[in-house]
């Protein structure tokens, strides 16, 4: 395309925080699709490796972290000066998005995130407990501030690729899998009524399912992580303890499964961290994979948005969680920092566009557990077919970047909706808006399940009765 379409206007100033993979991605999408003034433009980090791109273009670089102690001096200036309402995207890490909410309402600024951030030294304290320091309690910390707050100028909570754009692909599929299957109900309006359709086609869980092809010029260095899109990021969900939204099918809870003693108990959460946790999972062009549970504030805002209930008693909810195959160099990563007992590697890199010689970032969502199986619908997204429509980053970050686009959009269109997360927002704009990012988007059905080729040197304590569960999920 060369006629990109302009989605709306920014006002007032524009604060990025955080100019890493994910942010400098971002850049050019904005440039595309928003009308705003240049001159009102900063991004803010505490690295300036990309800061030419910034130059060049004549916006304003700050080279500082935001921390706890100065976030306010420091941002409420750049977000109250020349009029207009202003819009922080905060793509940083160690950055509490709270914080940074409960500012912009202060000076009536848009929000965006991709995840629900805590100030740093959050997830290595161990005066905290495994449950609160998990993304359900991240989660229920939003929550507070939404109950406080009320309504007021929108700020759209945890809006990248997943979680983000998985809760969009949900809803199609759950569309498409309830047609399949005969379910004859109106398409829903609201969340009772999508968890109504998940009950009444049959679904019993739902996989973020994904696996990354992509392939380094150059093989991994020891002593140094290799990822696609932020390590920082991956390091420390990684850490945290495995989560999960817990469905109603599921029978018996895993021997270090934990609930929480607040909040909904959508959730429950592994005495394990989730890169050490793998599950059987499927995706249509690796097929059969074990994917690492890693934690994610899709696993819980799904299953929690989907649950039917009668009075206070719940009735129906589906198990939720990733079931992410990273690229390979990552994987390695993983198994050399588990193999020091967690301790990170010295060096780390992030693959760019140039490094990075073929493969895609299959990134979707597997229904199960219905009349025709299970489902997977997503993006399959090549490195070609990024940089080919995108400059400044690979195919894993464009599935992030669009989806914030597709986040901001849906903000300016719907100024004064308070916090919300990705589920409560409209699925069709945000796809429409981030489509022409995505390449292929497929859905396909599989007879696969997690009981396929098992007990075929050793006996397993496996449930056959019913392939998804839990149990037969998670591998031992």
């Amino acid at each position: 395309m060369s006629n990109w379409p302009v989605h709306g206007t920014i006002t007032g100033p524009i604060v990025m925080i955080g100019f890493g993979s994910i942010g400098r991605g971002a850049l050019p999408l904005i440039e595309r699709h928003f009308n705003y003034d240049k001159s009102r433009f900063t991004v803010i980090d505490p690295v300036d490796t990309d800061r030419r791109l910034l130059d060049e273009r004549g916006i304003a670089f700050i080279k500082e972290a935001v921390t706890e102690a100065n976030y306010a001096d420091l941002l409420k200036p750049l977000l109250t000066k020349g009029g207009g309402q202003a819009f922080l995207v905060n793509l940083s890490v160690e950055v509490s998005s709270t914080a940074i909410m409960r500012l912009c309402r202060e000076v009536g600024a848009l929000y965006i995130d991709t995840v629900a951030e805590p100030w740093k030294g959050f997830y290595t304290d161990a005066s905290l407990s495994a449950s609160q320091r998990s993304n359900y309690a991240l989660r229920y910390g939003v929550f507070d501030l939404r109950d406080e707050l009320k309504s007021g100028p929108t700020a759209v909570s945890c809006c990248g690729a997943n979680p983000g754009m998985v809760s969009w692909f949900v809803k199609q599929a759950l569309l498409n899998v309830a047609a399949d299957c005969g379910v004859d109900l109106p398409e829903p309006t609201n969340r009772e009524e999508w968890a109504r359709l998940a009950q009444a086609a049959g679904v019993k869980g739902i996989h973020i399912a994904e696996r990354d092809t992509q392939r380094a010029r150059d093989p991994k260095p020891m002593g140094v992580f290799v990822n696609t899109w932020s390590v920082e990021g991956f390091v420390s969900e990684g850490l945290q303890p495995a989560e999960l939204g817990w469905g109603t099918h599921e029978k018996e809870m895993p021997v270090e499964g934990r609930e929480h003693e607040f909040g909904s108990k959508a959730a429950i959460y592994l005495m394990r961290q989730g890169a050490g946790t793998r599950v059987r999972s499927w995706t249509p062009t690796a097929q059969a994979q074990h994917g690492f549970l890693v934690t994610h504030n899709e696993s819980i805002s799904i299953a929690d948005y989907l649950t039917v209930r009668d009075g206070m008693k719940v009735v129906y909810r589906p198990t939720c969680h990733y079931a992410y195959h990273p690229a390979n160099d990552a994987v390695l990563s993983l198994h050399e920092m588990e193999g020091s007992g967690w301790i990170q590697q010295k060096g780390s890199k992030i693959l760019d566009e140039n490094e990075i010689v073929d493969g895609i970032d299959e990134l979707g969502v597997l229904l199960y557990g219905h009349k025709k199986n299970a489902y997977w619908y997503g993006s399959q997204l090549s490195i070609e077919e990024t940089r080919r429509i995108a400059p400044y980053q690979n195919a894993t970050g464009l599935q992030v970047t669009s989806a914030v686009l597709a986040g901001m959009v849906w903000a300016l269109e719907n100024p004064n909706a308070g916090i919300v997360e990705a589920d409560e927002i409209d699925f069709r704009r945000c796809l429409e808006v981030q489509r022409p990012y995505l390449g292929p988007v497929i859905g396909e059905y599989t007879d696969w399940s997690p009981l396929d080729n098992r007990e075929a040197l050793f006996p397993e304590d496996i449930d056959r009765v019913d392939p998804w569960q839990f149990k037969n999920v998670i591998v031992r």
